[in-house]
């Protein structure tokens, strides 16, 4: 059969563009290499809970297009991302407001609290930040960057904050307000039901062949297919000519306890070293499901290698030189199109994967 399309990979920015091309009359293909659609955002049913099975996804966006255009498909709760963080024995709310500061220093007003913070990164006199740390500490002074910053950095890197680069952080805000909304975007939510229900209606007018590795895929059907849409790892198609490109990973342990309730919100952050995950979400509260179990999984940054599932760019001057050179590659192949989070080598959420999405599909179907 003759398609117009063949889209490799069934995430967030292959089932747009999938949903796009078919709306225009276009006769679309998906293939996944894995058994699921979603990509990473595909949710496993377990004991009447929407499992976030690559880690908790939660949709935020200040772009009312992309708002109204996920809103088409599916309905949306009103969760809002208030991560609680653990520090030894101590409870801190994040992101860092008046909430934290209050704890953390004693103090009741935004000035007072402006005041412990600007006296103590004064106190450390850094002008020219040479690593990591002295960066996150001219920016939120020793107390925050010693109980919030320093541990979780060093677990999500898996290098002291000494050895690492300063330009990593280049902003941590500090809320001098009572409010633990994580996110500054204006809409915010889980679908109802988990992201597979979204997935599954941008591509119902699609085909799609699970379990389907490309490159075994290709050889054989080449011809079927006018145009290619790639969202795999763009140093991968071009069998790693000028190396590999460098990711962090994360991998899940996931436990399904016989309790209701184990922490009391979906997201907490261990912040001291001496824990070797990162966090614990437990998946119920995302969509405040009343079940008599819950399940947890325990999050932990791990260093990537082939084979490995690769999560966060590393877009370092050497990567970044790299995929540069890919990016060079890839403008010569006529009728390949790269996209998505490792066909463009860069970290996206997931307003930005379809807004990304929309935009080629425009582009490509004018």
């Amino acid at each position: 059969m003759k398609y117009d399309y063949l889209i490799v990979g069934c995430g967030l920015f292959g089932a747009v563009f999938a949903h796009e091309a078919t709306k225009k009359g276009k006769k679309c293909l998906i293939i996944d290499k894995r058994s699921h659609i979603g990509g990473n955002c595909y949710c496993e049913k377990v004991e009447g809970i929407n499992v976030h099975k690559y880690g908790a996804h939660i949709f935020h966006t200040s772009n009312k297009k992309v708002w109204d255009y996920v809103n088409n498909f599916v309905e949306f709760n009103n969760y809002i991302n208030s991560p609680v963080a653990f520090y030894k024995d101590e409870v801190y709310n994040m992101p860092f407001n008046m909430n934290t500061f209050s704890k953390m220093f004693n103090v009741k007003t935004p000035s007072e609290a402006k005041q412990v913070i600007e006296n103590e990164i004064k106190k450390e006199n850094i002008t020219n930040p040479k690593n990591l740390e002295e960066q996150a500490i001219s920016l939120v002074g020793r107390t925050v960057y010693e109980k919030l910053v320093k541990g979780y950095t060093e677990k999500q890197w898996g290098r002291d904050c000494k050895d690492l680069p300063a330009f990593i952080i280049k902003r941590l805000p500090l809320r001098f307000i009572y409010d633990n909304n994580y996110f500054n975007d204006r809409y915010q939510g889980i679908p109802i039901g988990g992201y597979n229900p979204l997935i599954e209606k941008l591509i119902e007018k699609s085909d799609v062949k699970l379990n389907t590795n490309y490159f075994d895929f290709i050889n054989k059907t080449k011809d079927s297919f006018n145009k290619i849409v790639y969202t795999g790892a763009i140093d991968e198609f071009f069998n790693f000519k000028f190396g590999e490109l460098e990711f962090r990973s994360v991998y899940f342990e996931n436990e399904v306890l016989d309790c209701e309730n184990f922490q009391g919100n979906a997201v907490i952050n261990y912040t001291s070293r001496d824990v070797p995950y990162t966090r614990i979400i437990e998946h119920k509260h995302f969509e405040f499901a009343k079940t008599p179990k819950t399940v947890i999984s325990k999050e932990y940054s791990i260093e990537w290698k082939k084979g490995v599932e690769p999560y966060y760019p590393i877009n370092n001057e050497k990567n970044n030189a790299i995929y540069a050179k890919y990016q060079e590659l890839a403008k010569q192949e006529k009728n390949v199109i790269f996209g998505g989070r490792l066909g463009s080598y860069k970290y996206y959420d997931m307003d930005k994967t379809i807004e990304s999405a929309l935009n080629l599909a425009e582009e490509e179907l004018k």
